[in-house]
């Protein structure tokens, strides 16, 4: 706008002019800048998600290689758990020790539970033995190769106080044998004619060659 046309305008449409300004300003201001005056913050506050996340990031990669050891330690000791064959020895180990031991036993009935991977046996035993009878068994079972470990144990002094009455809960892990898949069984459906296979037409039928005899002149 011009000074001169400024100038040239009356009081009042001055003030109709200015007051036509400040509602133009108020309403771009509404439109355009009020709706966005939180976008900074928001902004701000994105940042500084996005850094915590990335911190996070680079602490778990840095405990990549604690990882990898711990794997290896676990895969390790899963290799230790012995097949399942060896399940069919468990009374038979639990046997050995209390002879060994000299330990009397009574064996209770074999459980078997059973997961995707391991199968487990556990088995009750009540035994009646002196202390260091007792003892023994038990850090016999614990260094045995059979992998055979306690998991429950009830021990009371019988009547005359000479012995130890106990019952003792044993467990044993045992890695299940893979299923095999079954194999895929053979189509039966019969092979189509060579003709068919071969998308051609089929022969006519030939005319009968003759069977009448020729006669021979004499």
């Amino acid at each position: 706008m011009s000074a001169s046309y400024w100038n040239g305008l009356r009081p009042f449409e001055k003030r109709v002019v200015v007051g036509f300004g400040v509602l133009f300003f108020v309403v771009i201001n509404l439109l355009f800048v009020l709706p966005h005056r939180s976008d900074l913050t928001d902004a701000e506050v994105r940042y500084n998600k996005a850094r915590e996340e990335l911190d996070k990031y680079y602490k778990e990669f840095s405990r990549t290689n604690g990882y990898a050891r711990a794997l290896a330690e676990y895969e390790k000791a899963a290799g230790n758990v012995q097949p399942e064959e060896q399940g069919l020895q468990f009374a038979n180990a639990v046997n050995a020790q209390a002879v060994i031991s000299g330990v009397p036993i009574t064996l209770g009935r074999i459980d078997t539970t059973t997961n995707q991977f391991f199968l487990e046996k556990n088995v009750t035993i009540t035994v009646r033995a002196r202390d260091q009878q007792l003892v023994d068994f038990l850090y016999n079972l614990g260094s045995d190769s059979s992998q055979i470990r306690v998991r429950g144990l009830v021990v009371r002094p019988d009547v005359p106080r000479q012995t130890l009455d106990a019952q003792i809960r044993l467990v044993a892990s045992y890695q299940k044998k893979p299923t095999a898949k079954p194999a895929a069984t053979a189509s039966s459906t019969p092979a189509a004619p060579i003709a068919a296979a071969r998308g051609s037409a089929p022969v006519p039928n030939q005319p009968p060659l003759s069977t009448t005899p020729t006669s021979t002149s004499k």
